[in-house]
């Protein structure tokens, strides 16, 4: 569930370049660019990770002060799913919202760039708006909406919409094949040390992402 956040990481894995493909200057330049914006979310993104962890340990706390096992009793149906899902967009959103000035200079860098081949170029669109749609997603009134769908017997919940529009949020790389004839020589090393990087940032985002949530759920009492 949570490994949206790790999608950042996966546009730095670069396969070979196929033999017939011809790089202009724009192309390196752009590539070159998408480089080192991608090396320089994922190095600060890594180093300052206990941040993130802060602010979602935070916003547990929230949750616990003001609505503790809102959801106990609670069936595991679609209600119910709705509203972890409704967890985890609280999650995406404080963690979004900690790394909002880093995201948004990634999305500044990459936002305009440009490829001879268009298939690269949507891409790298699609890439920016999916993380200015992480970037305006809000923290949702879990307890609020725990409390009504209680009120109801568990039986309908207003959740689903906000489910909905957070399941919706695709944040996919560019596709490797596509990318790939335009990384030079030069940069290969700064591939390499943002790979790295990008395997430790999934790695913190899966451990640590799930973990998170799963206390969440417990915190409110709701089914995963």
């Amino acid at each position: 569930m949570l490994g949206r956040l790790a999608a950042l990481t996966a546009v730095l894995a670069v396969t070979l370049a196929p033999a017939e493909a011809v790089a202009s200057p724009r192309d390196v330049a752009s590539t070159h660019a998408y480089l080192v914006a991608s090396y320089k979310l994922l190095h600060t993104t890594v180093t300052t990770w206990s941040k993130v962890e802060a602010g979602i340990r935070q916003l547990d706390a929230k949750f616990h002060t003001e609505c503790p096992d809102a959801g106990a009793g609670s069936p595991q149906n679609e209600e119910g799913q709705a509203l972890s899902t409704e967890a985890a967009g609280a999650l995406w959103a404080s963690g979004y919202h900690t790394d909002a000035r880093l995201v948004r200079a990634y999305v500044k860098a990459i936002g305009r760039l440009k490829w001879s081949n268009p298939a690269i170029t949507r891409s790298d669109r699609r890439l920016a708006k999916s993380l200015r749609e992480m970037l305006a997603l809000q923290i949702p009134p879990l307890c609020a909406d725990i409390h009504a769908w209680s009120a109801t017997g568990f039986k309908s919940v207003d959740a689903k919409q906000y489910a909905q529009h957070v399941a919706a949020i695709e944040i996919n790389e560019i596709p490797r094949r596509l990318l790939a004839p335009y990384v030079q020589p030069s940069d290969r090393s700064l591939r390499a040390h943002a790979e790295h990087l990008a395997t430790r940032y999934e790695e913190l985002e899966f451990q640590r992402g799930q973990a998170d949530w799963d206390a969440l759920l417990e915190t409110l009492a709701l089914n995963q």
